[in-house]
C-alpha cells in the first residue's frame, strides 16, 4: 500500500532531483508516495513457546494413547457446541480424544471429551484442569496454563498399558 500527500509546490523543486516515489502532477504539485508496510498479527506464542507446547502435546498423546488437541481462537455465541464441532474434527480419532478450546477474548474455555478418553479422564479432573488454566491465565500466562493442564489431564488418564492392564 502507498500513501501521497502534498509537500511542496513544483516551484520548490528542480525535477531532475526528484528521488524514487516522488512525481510532480500536472497541476504543478510535487506528490510524494511512501510505502506503508502492514503490521504483522502478533502470535501468541513465541517459537520457544510453541516448542514447549508441542512437546507437551506429544507427550501426552505418546504416554496415554489418547489424542490430545489445543484449540486456540474464538467460539462464538454457543461455546460448548462450537468445541464439540472442533473435537469432532479429529475424526476418527475423536473417541479417544481430548480437546482443550480457549478463546482468550471471550475470556471462555472448554474441555472436551471422546467416549473412550471421557472413562479415562472423568468431569473432575477436567474441572480442576480448568481452574488452573484460569488462574494461570489470570497471570497472563497462557503457555504454562495450557502444558499444566496437559499434564493433568494425562496423569490423571495414565499410561495406555495401565489402562488396558485395569480391563483383564
Amino acid at each position: 500500500m502507498a500513501t501521497g500527500e502534498m509537500t511542496r509546490t513544483a516551484a520548490d523543486v528542480n525535477p531532475a532531483e526528484l528521488e524514487a516515489g516522488h512525481a510532480l502532477t500536472a497541476g504543478g504539485r510535487l506528490s510524494i508516495a511512501r510505502r506503508i508496510e502492514p503490521e504483522r498479527p502478533k502470535l501468541p506464542f513465541s517459537p520457544g513457546e510453541l516448542a514447549r507446547l508441542d512437546e507437551a502435546l506429544t507427550l501426552s498423546t505418546r504416554t496415554t494413547g489418547l489424542e490430545f488437541a489445543i484449540y486456540l481462537g474464538g467460539l462464538g455465541e454457543r461455546t460448548r457446541d462450537r468445541a464439540e464441532q472442533i473435537h469432532a474434527g479429529l475424526g476418527g480419532r475423536a473417541s479417544r480424544g481430548v480437546l482443550i478450546a480457549v478463546s482468550p477474548a471471550q475470556r471462555c474455555l472448554e474441555i472436551v471429551t471422546g467416549e473412550q478418553a471421557y472413562r479415562r479422564v472423568p468431569d473432575r479432573t477436567c474441572n480442576l484442569a480448568v481452574m488452573n488454566m484460569v488462574a494461570s491465565f489470570k497471570e497472563g500466562d497462557l503457555i504454562d496454563g495450557l502444558i499444566s493442564a496437559l499434564r493433568m489431564l494425562s496423569d490423571a488418564a495414565g499410561t495406555e498399558f495401565e489402562t488396558e492392564g485395569e480391563h483383564h
